[in-house]
C-alpha cells in the first residue's frame, strides 16, 4: 500500500473561476481552489452557503455555468465518466435499497461496478463499517447511524481514490460518529483524498490538513497545512461569516 505525501506539487483539483447559477440566481461564484492527491479537505460554511452545490460539481454530478475544473489531468467537461470510476460520495441520499437487507444492498452496487471477487470485498467492507452481525438484517429497520455506515460501504466497494462526504455526522449518535472518525482516519492513512462539507467547526478540524470557508456562494478563506487549532479556526470563521 502506498501512502501519499502530503506535499504533492501538482494538485489533483484545479479549479479555476468556477460559477454556478440557477436561472438569474448565481450561487457559485468565482471560485478558486487546488486540491492535492491525499489532502483532507473540509469546506465549512452556514447552511445556504453552496457548500453542496460545490461538492455536487466537483463529483461530476452537477454541471456548472462557466470557469474550469481539472482532475488529475482531465477536464470534467470533456471526459466525466472516467473520473467516475475513482469517485465515492457519501451524501444526505444515502442511495440504499430499505426494502433489501444490507448484503443485498452491496451486492447490487459489486455487480454494477462489475466487481470481481465481490463476495470477499462485501464481507470485508461489512466488518470495516461493523455491520457484518446485521448482514442479513432489512436495511429499513437500521438506524440513522448504521445505514450511514452501510452508505459508507457502498461508496467504498470501488476502492475510489477521491472520496464525497456531504455532511456525514448529520444525525449520528456519539457511538456512530466514533466508527465513522475511525472509518475516516484509516482511509487518510491509506492516501485516498478526502473532501468533507460541515457547519460543524470541532468536528470538521479533526482529520483536516487543508480547509477552506464558503459564504454566499464564495471561498473567502483557504489555507492547507499548519491549521490553526480551534479556538484560532473559530475566529477566522466568523471573522469572515459573522455571528
Amino acid at each position: 500500500m502506498r501512502l501519499i505525501k502530503l506535499h504533492d506539487t501538482v494538485p489533483l483539483f484545479c479549479i479555476d473561476n468556477l460559477n454556478k447559477s440557477f436561472g438569474r440566481r448565481k450561487v457559485l461564484s468565482e471560485l478558486n481552489l487546488k486540491i492535492y492527491k491525499g489532502d483532507f479537505l473540509t469546506i465549512f460554511g452556514p447552511n445556504g452557503a453552496g457548500k453542496t452545490t460545490f461538492l455536487r460539481i466537483l463529483s461530476t454530478l452537477s454541471g456548472f455555468s462557466s470557469g474550469s475544473i481539472v482532475i488529475d489531468g482531465v477536464d470534467i467537461k470533456e471526459d466525466s465518466s472516467e473520473l467516475r470510476q475513482k469517485i465515492g460520495l457519501i451524501s444526505h441520499n444515502l442511495l440504499l435499497y430499505k426494502d433489501l437487507n444490507a448484503y443485498e444492498n452491496l451486492r447490487f452496487y459489486a455487480k454494477m461496478y462489475d466487481i470481481s471477487l465481490r463476495e470477499e470485498k462485501i464481507s470485508e467492507l461489512l466488518q470495516r463499517v461493523e455491520l457484518d452481525h446485521r448482514k442479513f438484517d432489512v436495511v429499513g429497520s437500521f438506524s440513522r447511524g448504521m445505514q450511514q455506515r452501510l452508505s459508507i460501504a457502498r461508496a467504498l466497494l470501488h476502492n475510489p481514490e477521491i472520496i464525497f462526504l456531504d455532511e456525514p455526522f448529520s444525525g449520528l449518535d456519539v457511538h456512530a460518529s466514533k466508527i465513522l472518525d475511525d472509518i475516516l482516519e484509516k482511509l487518510k492513512r491509506e492516501g485516498h483524498t478526502l473532501i468533507m462539507t460541515t457547519h460543524n467547526l470541532e468536528r470538521g478540524l479533526v482529520h483536516a490538513n487543508s480547509v477552506a470557508i464558503i459564504n454566499g456562494g464564495k471561498i473567502v478563506y483557504s489555507k492547507r497545512c499548519d491549521l490553526p487549532d480551534l479556538n484560532g479556526f473559530k475566529r477566522i470563521y466568523y471573522e469572515h461569516i459573522g455571528d
